[in-house]
């Protein structure tokens, strides 16, 4: 580690559960960030802040001015530009230190998958059913970590499919595919700026933790904000002995 590294990442390494060797962990970690929106702007600041030393972000959506309210990676100079190149001008001068690959074009899952070969962890920051199931057959696939989070109105929700862990749940117990999921989108029925940087900013904390083997994660649990009253409820998730993709 060089000595302006040593003074960038000095209050990770003051701390006892990280010190050294665990930033330079960091340094050496790949996390893979799904959407470069509401949740993937503060995700992959912290990440990017933290020192994590690869970071791929897919996108393949267009800023919008009515993104702006919540979508912190962007400003009114992004407005027409692809959300991954956007993304990776903002962390650049975040952290110029580390690599900052942005993913364009919509991926099918052949193509995802072989992205997802090369990470430490996923993080699904999307706001589609469609990705989100294929994300956790990914996940699963190559038994990676797959973070997962959302917010909708006042509300948000997060949690971890740890598949390096063979009790651990996935995303379809939590929310079987039935195809006929209803839709919540920002769009349609709005979202409460300040409740984006909360979640997404929970999904970096858990990336960071997962990578550097520190505490507890939320595998097995849902954290659930209502942001209206502040208030945080914890729901136990057990793996579904029916679940077609994680009981197989």
């Amino acid at each position: 580690m060089k000595d302006n590294q040593l003074l960038r990442y000095s209050r990770h390494i003051l701390l006892p559960e990280i010190e050294y060797s665990g930033q330079e962990k960091l340094l050496k970690s790949h996390c893979l960030v799904i959407g470069a929106g509401g949740l993937g702007s503060p995700v992959s600041i912290y990440l990017a802040s933290s020192g994590i030393g690869k970071i791929t972000i897919c996108d393949f959506d267009d800023v919008d001015i009515s993104n702006l309210q919540r979508q912190i990676l962007h400003s009114d100079e992004s407005i027409g530009i692809n959300k991954a190149l956007s993304a990776r001008k903002f962390l650049n001068k975040v952290n110029p230190e580390i690599i900052i690959t942005p993913i364009e074009k919509k991926l099918n899952i052949e193509q995802m998958t072989d992205i997802a070969k090369e990470v430490d962890v996923i993080i699904d920051c999307s706001d589609n059913f469609e990705t989100r199931y294929a994300l956790n057959k990914i996940a699963f696939c190559l038994k990676k970590p797959l973070i997962s989070g959302a917010a909708i109105k006042f509300d948000g929700q997060i949690s971890v499919f740890d598949f390096r862990e063979n009790s651990s749940p996935c995303y379809e117990c939590l929310f079987p595919d039935t195809n006929n999921e209803e839709e919540l989108r920002c769009a349609d029925h709005g979202v409460f700026s300040p409740m984006v940087g909360i979640i997404g900013s929970t999904q970096a904390a858990e990336a960071i933790k997962i990578i550097l083997d520190v505490g507890v994660s939320l595998m097995g649990r849902l954290l659930l904000l209502d942001s209206k009253d502040m208030t945080w409820k914890t729901i136990k998730i057990v793996k579904d002995k029916g679940c077609k993709v994680c009981s197989i």
